[in-house]
């Protein structure tokens, strides 16, 4: 078959192992293609480093626009899981290249059961995964519980938001039969109003946890310092 066609095995290997890019669907060797790349690159943020963002800090890899913003999107609805992979390990390079290193131990922002059935997966939980495999500091899923379903965030206004997360989460099994003695990084995919990350750092410092901030991939611009 592959004579006929005039193919080496070499030619056929690389074009099965090249697949339509997720946001331009071109084919191409690696997870995103050259272009899409360098776009999702012009986010990065070019210092990277807490900012002290309303009332906690906020480790950002890039800005959350242009081809970024995409990226998330089809990460989070269109089915592209994978997408976490490349992404978490841009930020974890962020992390290793600005800070020193921590005790602390990595918490994803969780999701309610029903909408991660829905979703097949927690997108802040596969980030998370991937920036500790890199990175060396401890994980731990069962830090929080999401015990209310909530309506989608960006529908809302600020206080709408408030309300909406209002005992949202409660403290994970993990922490409650033994509340850790290392502070808590909280991670998620984006940080807009802040608004889900003071919710679970409160929850998690009633309880007497402390908290060092929340590490995401993409942060508003109006929460720039």
């Amino acid at each position: 078959m592959l004579k006929r066609l005039g193919w080496s095995f070499s030619q056929w290997v690389n074009l099965v192992a090249e697949l339509p890019c997720p946001l331009c669907q071109r084919s191409s060797p690696q997870t995103f293609c050259l272009d899409c790349q360098r776009q999702l690159r012009q986010c990065q943020l070019a210092t990277s480093g807490w900012n002290p963002s309303g009332k906690m800090p906020v480790f950002a890899w890039g800005q959350y626009s242009g081809g970024l913003k995409r990226a998330i999107a089809a990460m989070k609805y269109h089915n592209q899981p994978h997408l976490a992979n490349p992404l978490g390990l841009w930020m974890a390079q962020a992390w290793q290249e600005t800070q020193k290193p921590c005790e602390a131990i990595v918490v994803p922002i969780p999701m309610h059961n029903a909408k991660q059935q829905e979703r097949g997966f927690n997108q802040a939980e596969l980030l998370a995964k991937r920036f500790c495999s890199v990175v060396g500091l401890p994980l731990e899923l069962k830090g929080l519980q999401r015990v209310r379903a909530t309506e989608a965030q960006f529908r809302l206004s600020v206080a709408e938001r408030q309300q909406n997360l209002k005992d949202a989460f409660s403290v994970g099994k993990a922490f409650l039969k033994r509340p850790p003695s290392r502070p808590v990084l909280l991670l998620d995919d984006i940080y807009t109003t802040g608004t889900t990350a003071h919710s679970a750092a409160q929850t998690l410092r009633t309880h007497g946890i402390r908290v060092q901030g929340i590490i995401v991939l993409a942060i508003a611009a109006k929460d720039l310092a």
